[in-house]
């Protein structure tokens, strides 16, 4: 529709300009013209339109078929999947990176009934959806579960989160002095053990799991029904709860979190640590995290479990002299130490500790290192090291890691976030190792590029890799790109001399 000028003025008066109706656009215009084809249909029961009918008034309006064919809703055609075998469909799916799984579950009900047949690991939020039965209906070939999370009662709808040893939970505003977690908020055992009978009879082939608050009859259950069961991650467990995964013979990475502060607490001693060295003698990797012990429960492990390589003391309350038990595993390649507040209180004499003579890696994250004794005794003991990765470590001063030079096959070494070492202290140790061949220094403030000496930067010339970035005011790294510095033959400080 359109207006007319004022034949008087000539022009359109303020009234009829304020009144002007809004031209239609293309998209209201189809959809007015679907919206009255509807209203007609309907008025005269589908059927089609007489000549007298379908000829507009000219106050009506026009008629906007002709450039709106492509408008017309087709029939769905044909599902040309439905051709297909569910074998032959999911083979496709397979194929498909992980992230189209769940827009592909949402197609119709065979695709996602097919995605649940793919899904294979599966972490519950919701108890009542292990309970119910439904988890075991949606996904039939699972061979991870983690029910962790919906073992503990917290509110969902909270946006309060609180992080601590890779365990995130939601929580309320209110404060409790025992913690963001009560006892009352864990499941009881034996509600927990009924989920883990209900898991055990669904999936025979599970090969991870993990669980929190779980009992001896719950896990000896998984320990029965699971023969191929290959990984454990067990929280808030004690000693006797230990007793169920002894039939667990195929048992290789075994993760226990004992006491998280804040969260629960339990207690595993050198009970528990023996326990499980006895009934899991093909452990290839294991995780203490909250865990009290001694040299009798490392000790154990060692002899039992003759495949461990990997080794990880989270925050450990381990009593003095543990470190004396370590040359008992004899395959171990990795060691590695966490959040702990001192390495060994206690240590003895040096002709009692002995060493490793397999290990190759030593891994120190954010643990305190100002007892010398604790120090000096761990790389005694891991003497034959070949890589060293020292992380946000509390008191690593010149003096502390001057004891790094006992290790003399060190090919790399590895510090970030050592603030109090300086450039002095770290070439003291470095000239030392004969066979170094890989650096790297990230935020250690005190290391500075002003205090480099001669000798330090004819060793960079010769490493294979350099990464230098001691704090934002460093040059050096920004200077070295494109002289081949840090790279296999690179000469760059060969003419400086000491």
């Amino acid at each position: 529709m359109s207006y007319s000028p004022d034949r008087k003025s000539g022009s359109p008066t303020k009234s009829q300009v304020l009144k002007r109706p809004r031209p239609l656009s293309l998209p209201d215009q189809a959809l007015k013209y679907v919206i009255m084809k509807m209203q007609l249909q309907g008025h005269h029961h589908y059927s089609s339109l007489s000549p007298s009918t379908a000829s507009p008034s000219p106050h009506s309006e026009p008629d906007l078929s002709s450039g709106f064919n492509s408008l017309t809703l087709d029939p769905p055609g044909p599902d040309s999947t439905s051709l297909l075998s569910d074998e032959l469909l999911l083979s496709i799916f397979a194929k498909l990176p992980i992230s189209q799984y769940l827009p592909n579950s949402l197609v119709c009900k065979r695709w996602l009934y097919l995605h649940g047949r793919l899904v294979q690991s599966v972490k519950v939020f919701d108890w009542g959806f292990l309970d119910s039965g439904r988890v075991f209906a949606r996904f039939p070939n699972l061979t991870e579960f983690d029910i962790v999370h919906a073992c503990i009662r917290s509110p969902r709808n909270s946006g309060i989160l609180v992080t601590r040893k890779a365990l995130t939970v939601h929580i309320d505003s209110l404060f409790s002095p025992n913690g963001f977690i009560e006892e009352s908020d864990v499941l009881k055992n034996s509600v927990v053990d009924d989920g883990l009978r209900l898991i055990a009879s669904s999936y025979p082939n599970l090969r991870r799991i993990a669980v929190i608050g779980a009992s001896e009859n719950g896990l000896l259950r998984i320990a029965e029904d699971c023969q191929t069961l290959q990984e454990l991650e067990l929280h808030c467990c004690g000693d006797l709860a230990l007793k169920g995964i002894r039939a667990c013979r195929n048992l290789q990475i075994v993760k226990l979190i004992a006491c998280v502060d804040g969260f629960y607490k339990a207690v595993i001693s050198d009970i528990g640590l023996t326990i499980l060295a006895q009934g899991c003698r093909r452990l290839v990797k294991l995780e203490l995290c909250g865990c009290e012990g001694s040299y009798d429960g490392i000790k154990a492990i060692g002899q039992c479990c003759q495949m461990l390589e990997e080794l990880t003391l989270n925050d450990h309350r381990m009593d003095g002299g543990w470190l004396a038990s370590l040359p008992f595993c004899g395959n171990l390649k990795t060691l590695t130490l966490q959040s702990c507040k001192d390495i060994d209180s206690s240590p003895g004499p040096d002709e009692h500790l002995g060493f490793c003579p397999t290990i190759e890696e030593l891994h120190l994250r954010r643990c305190q290192v100002r007892d010398k004794h604790g120090v000096r005794a761990l790389f005694l003991v891991c003497e034959a090291v070949r890589d060293i990765v020292l992380q946000d470590c509390w008191g690593l001063e010149d003096e502390v890691f001057a004891f790094a030079s006992i290790c003399r096959r060190v090919k790399l070494i590895s510090l970030q976030g050592c603030s109090l070492l300086t450039t002095g202290g770290l070439e003291s140790v470095l000239l030392c190792w004969k066979e170094l061949q890989r650096l790297r220094v990230v935020s250690c403030n005190n290391i500075t590029d002003s205090e480099t000496t001669p000798a330090l930067a004819t060793l960079f010339s010769v490493l294979k890799e350099l990464t230098w970035r001691p704090n934002t005011r460093s040059l050096l790294s920004s200077s070295l790109a494109g002289t081949g510095v840090g790279l296999k033959g690179g000469r760059f400080f060969k003419s400086l001399k000491p």
